[in-house]
């Protein structure tokens, strides 16, 4: 932006007075200076501040009276007096008739016609007519810029290019921007600014009067800018309006270059900030330039080097210009590399012999303050010719074939000189071109076998630069490039061997190793060459901690995707290693989850929790990889359960759950992957438990805890079980004492809480005890729920001795979860410990479903895969997917099954034990119970019952504090979360039916129960009689639980069934269908009093077809139709009849028929239901 050259810029003293609102220097400055900042100034001046203190207020007078003086603060004083509120107004309406017409700048709402020139009106104006001619064209510029799709343009405007003019401008635009800041977002307007001339200028002045906005204006021109700045004009003009931005404020230069390399946006910009830096302690050894580039070149981030380099090919590219910033850099390098050259002969003359050479006085030694300095040159220039291609000039071949073979002393630093100029020249032989250069080489290289030994011996390291022409001349020898290359490489620093990070956390700030390696593991960098980095990242894994870095996620991914998928199709094999089992344990010895008194483990909760993320995500990109490996014929190892029921997954999560702001992502990511793959881990009820164990009531308790308080070992705990109940009294104590205890101190006491659970079966053991220990096994599972659950399955075996127990496992549990129920059936009357059963199993069900998901991921495809092969050419186009669709099928059949047979079961639990249960379908008594079937050994529930009701601690079977109805309410609980979970459950377990003794306590206990509504018209349409038998009964209580429009339509449908079903079922039939559904006719009745037209027509019916059947045989049939008809038509008569008696009499008719013709007592069940209808309607008035 050479126009805007001769314009006086805001100096880095004034900027930093208005920053720091220093008054004193502000009087100091100059009138010129003072000029650019009087926006800000006069706003501040007549503004009520949010400073109400004195000091300000003294400040503000000084400010008031600098003012006094100017002139131009008139003019700023009327620009703020206009109506902004309606400025802004008439711009959005601009706004929108702009974007309606597409852009053109036709009709101007803010501007009328203007009669002259912008520049004449502009003079001519009054201050709001400035302010709209300047606001018209900044937004005509600022949609330009928005519709331009990135294309650069230079908007011609006579407005910002008379120099007679720019002040007052300027002073428009700072007070625009300020007053309406919504309308002109700055950073909006700083883009805007780079499409005119003198727009650095501008930008300047605009940044001085707001100098808060400096970051903001310079992060969103970075943001917005170019990836290679010098590729374009708009590059260059952006460029440069950052560079005297941070000439402006040359303390934020640095930050402003760490932008660029953040964004990898306007590379030359970075360099022309260095070029610009000027430290405050010069440093002798490296100068600024020399470690910026070398950090870009030679650091671990791969983007910024791909950048950076592009940078440098791309300006090789174009023509040499003084004013490219990488030709300045090239320069400076030069000039840095010529004045630390010694004084030396030149290298076109010639020598006679090489004897003459060496003793020839031309030569002065590279100077020991120079040596370092010399050396970074030479690993930078090595970076720009080998990373960046920089092809050198003749100039600078020169002068760094004059570096590479000067003489150091001899000093560490000088050996280490001379074997970088050693590798640089085997690197770079191209810079040997002429005959009298390689006659230096050669003398240099003579100079070098000759000095070796003194070098080594006065230097004092154990190694010179001997070794490392031996091994070039040995690697030449044998024609063992690669060697070579390894050596060279090695040497000058551009392929290092990367150490881990100790103690790796987000506060170690910077590019570190893990940055490295994460590229690298992109790139299958590793893979390709056959390189081990399982090792690296294991003990990279292992060396972290809080707070969390946020690489370690990154690199956890890609290393997984990298054991899985090849790095080509070509070399299936060539893959990572995952981490060995071994290794994994390691990890986790000793952690607190085996004990609560245990050796805490040496690793911390970091790596713990690193090393949990990456297994589960492993196992889970194993099976969404499935398909791909069986393609190519690979199957990793997957980790086992053994593994997995070693590790505590549930102590994990709980101790992250604590640590989520230092953990970062980590703790959402573990509990996404848990819900995915153990889902018994995540269960509502747990997560409910746990705010009750860890709240501020458990918390305020533990406080009690003493720490002379008296410990009870685990050993006394266990006896104290054993002689219960005596021992009730010191049992109690001990429990209590336990409830003090924190999840990981109870940890030890599981074995002995729930190894002794039969024992709280006895007859006797009060109430609290199995009340108490339900307390700490809720406590126990929200740190160990999987090894609990299978202690405890365990415990509560039958216990009887002609059985043998069975131990189960974790997978046997997960298999079958109905193992969970084949308890002890003393339990099912004892709720504090049904309630842990009904959990128990609500877990496996959920484990069971995730753990078939798995196996059929594992197995389909690699048979399929095997299925494709061996029948190639036998089978049809679509044949291999046969076995996944079926396997699929099966798989949900299995669950479903499983689902409503646990239901069925608890369902059946539900029944007092004194009643005779009949099947499921409550159609007979001779099908042997579901439950029965379920159970290892038959349990004393009667007896156990009878004794605890003689011993006064509980109610009879159905009482309202009976432990039957305790054990109801728990069933009914875990039933409703079922149902919610999957619908499909309830609609299976009704189709299935139960018996019809349960009804009114499923309806009334289960509020998901209405979702039956949506099925039983369905079910009505079965072809059996006895799940439409089982519909209208359940229909019945439904519509008296919710009477709803929907109800209603249903029981209408019900009733008109009923009728359909009159005219098409046989005489034995019409009896074993309507004797048990015509009372369902009284619930439709009472629901629904619209109904019972329907009703008693219906009644009608079914009383006239069973009268024509039985009329030879009962005189008493025809009065019987008769009095139907009577009741359809007056019913209310015969509730005002007052005689009661009257409608008892048909039940009594009936009982005394009973064992007459079905026909006939089906006539006086009619009756019966017509007269109930009659007495309901009439409780009901």
């Amino acid at each position: 932006m050479s126009e805007s050259a001769g314009l006086q810029f805001v100096s880095p003293y004034a900027f930093e007075a208005m920053q720091k609102v220093d008054v004193v220097r502000l009087a100091a400055l100059s009138d010129p200076e003072l000029r650019l900042l009087l926006p800000c100034l006069v706003r501040m001046a007549l503004c009520a501040p949010a400073d109400q203190s004195q000091s300000w207020a003294q400040d503000k007078k000084l400010i008031l009276r600098l003012l006094s003086g100017v002139e131009a603060v008139n003019s700023i004083v009327a620009l703020l007096s206009v109506d902004f509120h309606a400025l802004e107004q008439d711009a959005r309406k601009e706004q929108q008739l702009r974007h309606k017409a597409g852009g053109s700048n036709g009709e101007s709402i803010l501007v009328s016609q203007l009669q002259h020139g912008l520049t004449l009106e502009f003079e001519h104006s009054d201050p709001l007519r400035r302010l709209r001619l300047a606001l018209s064209e900044l937004l005509a510029i600022m949609n330009k810029v928005a519709d331009s799709n990135g294309e650069w343009f230079l908007k011609s405007s006579e407005l910002f290019e008379s120099p007679v003019y720019l002040e007052e401008v300027a002073d428009v635009l700072c007070i625009l921007q300020a007053e309406l800041p919504s309308l002109l977002p700055i950073i909006d307007v700083a883009e805007a600014l780079l499409h005119v001339r003198n727009g650095d200028w501008f930008l300047c002045l605009l940044v001085a009067n707001v100098p808060d906005s400096f970051n903001e204006v310079c992060r969103g021109l970075i943001k917005n800018g170019e990836r290679q700045d010098e590729e374009s004009m708009g590059g260059r003009r952006r460029t440069e309006a950052l560079r005297q931005l941070c000439q402006m404020n040359p303390s934020q230069a640095l930050n402003i270059r760490a932008m660029v390399v953040e964004e990898c946006h306007l590379p030359g910009l970075g360099v022309a900030l260095t070029l610009d830096y000027k430290p405050d302690t010069a440093d002798d050894a490296v100068s600024p330039l020399v470690s910026y580039v070398s950090g870009l070149l030679l650091g671990t981030n791969g983007k910024v080097r791909t950048w950076f380099s592009m940078f440098i090919r791309n300006g090789q590219q174009r023509k040499r210009e003084s004013s490219s910033v990488l030709w300045q850099m090239r320069r400076q390098l030069l000039l840095e590399l010529v004045a630390i050259l010694p004084r030396s002969r030149s290298t076109h003359e010639p020598n006679d012999s090489v004897e003459d050479a060496e003793s020839s006085s031309g030569y002065s030694g590279l100077r020991e303050e120079h040596v370092v300095k010399a050396s970074a040159l030479l690993r930078l220039y090595c970076a720009l010719m080998g990373i960046a291609g920089l092809r050198p000039t003749d100039e600078e071949a020169e002068q760094l074939l004059q570096l590479m073979t000067s003489r150091p002393p001899a000093t560490p630093a000088g050996v280490r000189f001379v074997s970088l100029s050693f590798c640089k020249l085997l690197a770079f032989p191209t810079l040997v071109s002429t005959p009298e250069q390689e006659q230096l080489m050669v003398m240099w290289l003579s100079w070098m076998i000759k000095e070796e030994e003194y070098f080594e011996s006065a230097a004092g390291v154990a190694a010179s630069f001997g070794e490392m022409l031996l091994l070039v001349a040995m690697y030449f020898h044998s024609n063992q490039l690669s060697a070579i290359i390894e050596l060279v490489c090695s040497t000058l620093g551009m392929k290092v061997r990367v150490a881990v990070t100790n103690n790796l956390s987000a506060n170690i700030t910077g590019f570190l190793p893990i940055h490295c390696i994460y590229q690298l593991l992109r790139s299958r960098a590793f893979t390709k060459h056959k390189v081990s980095i399982k090792d690296w990242i294991y003990r990279q894994l292992c060396e972290t901690s809080t707070p969390l870095h946020t690489q370690l996620l990154p690199l956890i991914d890609v290393y997984i995707n990298s054991i899985l998928t090849p790095a080509s199709k070509a070399n299936p094999e060539a893959t990572n290693q995952p981490i060995t089992e071994q290794e994994i344990l390691t990890v986790y010895q000793g952690s607190t989850a085996g004990g609560g008194r245990a050796v805490r483990s040496r690793y911390s909760i970091t790596t713990q929790l690193l090393i949990l993320y990456y297994i589960l995500s492993y196992e889970e990109a194993l099976l969404s990889n499935t398909k791909q490996l069986a393609l190519m014929q690979r199957k990793p190892k997957s980790y086992s359960a053994i593994l997995m029921d070693q590790i505590p997954i549930k102590y994990l999560i709980t101790q992250a759950q604590g640590l989520q702001q230092e953990l970062g992502g980590l703790h959402s990511a573990l509990l996404r992957l848990l819900a995915t793959n153990y889902p018994h881990l995540c269960m509502v009820e747990d997560w409910v438990c746990e705010e009750e164990v860890t709240g501020t009531l458990p918390l305020l308790r533990r406080m009690l805890l003493t720490s002379n308080t008296c410990r009870y070992s685990q050993t006394q705990l266990h006896d104290a079980f054993q002689k219960v109940p005596s021992s009730g009294p010191r049992l109690m104590r001990m429990l209590d004492h336990l409830t003090l205890l924190s999840a990981g101190d109870l940890i030890p006491y599981a074995e002995a809480l729930t190894g002794s659970m039969g024992l709280l079966l006895g007859p006797s053991v009060p109430r609290r005890i199995p009340q108490t220990l339900n307390k700490l096994w809720m406590v126990l599972n929200t740190v160990m729920p999987r090894r609990l659950w299978v202690m405890t399955v365990n415990a509560l075996q039958p216990s009887v001795k002609m059985l043998r127990q069975q131990r189960y496992i974790q997978n046997d549990l997960m298999v079958d979860p109905l193992i969970v129920l084949r308890c002890d059936q003393r339990v099912y009357r004892c709720p504090p410990l049904m309630d842990i059963v009904l959990h128990m199993l609500n877990g496996y069900l959920l484990a069971s479903k995730a753990y078939l998901n798995s196996h059929l991921k594992e197995t389909a495809d690699f048979d399929r895969q095997s299925q494709t092969i061996s029948n190639l050419g036998l089978g049809q186009a679509g044949q291999p997917d046969t076995p996944e669709v079926t396997r699929e099928e099966l798989k949900n059949a299995l669950l479903a099954a499983q689902d409503s047979a646990a239901v069925q079961i608890l369902l059946e639990v539900c029944l007092p034990t004194s009643e005779v249960q009949t099947g499921p379908l409550g159609a007979g008594g001779d099908a042997e119970s579901l439950l029965q079937s379920m159970r290892a050994a038959p349990g004393p529930i009667k007896q156990e019952e009878g004794a605890r009701r003689a011993e006064g601690e509980g109610e009879p079977d159905g009482g309202l504090l009976s432990d039957l109805r305790e054990v109801q309410c728990l069933i009914c609980c875990l039933l409703h979360q079922m149902f919610i979970a999957d619908p499909n459950i309830a609609k299976l377990v009704h189709f299935q039916g139960y018996p019809q003794a349960l009804l009114p306590l499923t309806v009334a206990g289960i509020p998901s129960i209405h979702i039956c509504l949506d099925f039983i018209p369905e079910l009505l349409a079965q072809p059996q009689l006895e799940k439409q038998i089982f519909a209208i009964q359940l229909l019945s209580h439904l519509c008296t639980q919710y009477a709803l429009p929907k109800s209603l339509s249903v029981a209408r449908l019900a009733v008109s069934v009923m009728a359909t079903l009159l005219t098409v079922l046989t005489r034995a039939k019409r009896f074993s269908f309507f004797m048990p559904t015509l009372p369902c006719l009284v619930a439709f009745c009472q629901a629904f009093p619209p109904l019972y037209d329907d009703v008693a027509t219906l009644l009608v019916q079914v009383g006239q077809v069973c009268a024509s059947d039985v009329s030879t045989k009962t005189r008493d049939i025809d009065p019987l139709i008769t009095r139907l008809q009577y009741l359809k038509v007056k019913p209310q008569e015969v509730v005002s009849g007052g005689d009661k008696s009257k409608l008892s009499l048909p039940q009594r008719a009936a009982e005394e028929l009973g064992g007459a013709d079905p026909d006939v007592q089906l006539c006086y069940r009619i009756e019966a239901t017509f007269m109930d209808i009659i007495s309901t309607s009439q409780h009901g008035l």
